[in-house]
């Protein structure tokens, strides 16, 4: 994968949806005046939705980066679905007001990438990381530490985004991926890392650090 993928401040998985908004409020402007209202209301969210500001990026090499924003859901031990081991699970909820732009946590090599259809139920319940359509990245830092993170569609979302692949390098905070409206995202971490947040907590992606790894 490129590690130049465009970023510019409307995410461009957004401009088709974008432009469609902005013309069709156009167009009932033309010939309907106030009536139009809703149609701009309706584009100026679509433009808040898409949009995906720089971000600032840690540089302590033990940091684990939160690859979304939204609010913390899940902070436990868990089993890494995909690693078939123990791990520290925290997991980040997007509603449809969260930048959705999906950010890599840690830098490392990309071992896998594993898409699994599923349903689509509240991607803020603890059985929608087993159940709802998702895709994760198994990545190995420079140390050997095993990382994973999961893109999982919630109960609007119907489109998970992924540009790595197996053998890409990640580098913290680059851009990997994109869910459309309103998902979660899982990360498994080896026990001996340290939590640094707790659930509640509200979390930027790449700017808020979600672990400290032993």
């Amino acid at each position: 994968m490129s590690t130049h993928y465009p970023h510019p401040i409307i995410a461009r998985e957004g401009w088709p949806f974008l432009a469609a908004s902005v013309v069709a409020a156009v167009f009932v402007t033309h010939f309907a005046g106030w009536w139009s209202v809703p149609f701009w209301i309706i584009a100026l969210f679509v433009l808040q939705f898409f949009r995906d500001p720089p971000r600032r990026i840690p540089q302590d090499p033990t940091a684990v980066l939160s690859p979304a924003d939204g609010r913390v859901v899940v902070v436990e031990q868990a089993l890494d679905p995909y690693r078939k081991v123990e791990a520290l699970k925290i997991s980040v909820f997007m509603n449809v007001f969260n930048v959705h732009s999906n950010r890599s946590p840690v830098d490392g090599v990309v071992e896998r990438v594993e898409y699994n259809a599923g349903s689509f139920v509240n991607a803020a319940l603890s059985k929608a990381s087993l159940e709802n359509e998702r895709n994760a990245v198994l990545v190995r830092m420079g140390d050997g530490t095993p990382i994973t993170f999961v893109q999982i569609a919630g109960l609007v979302a119907r489109r998970i985004l992924c540009y790595t692949r197996e053998g890409d390098t990640l580098s913290r905070g680059q851009r990997y991926g994109f869910i459309r409206f309103g998902s979660r995202v899982d990360v498994y971490l080896p026990l001996t890392a340290r939590a640094k947040v707790a659930i509640g907590d509200k979390v930027s992606a790449t700017e808020t650090v979600l672990a400290e790894l032993g």
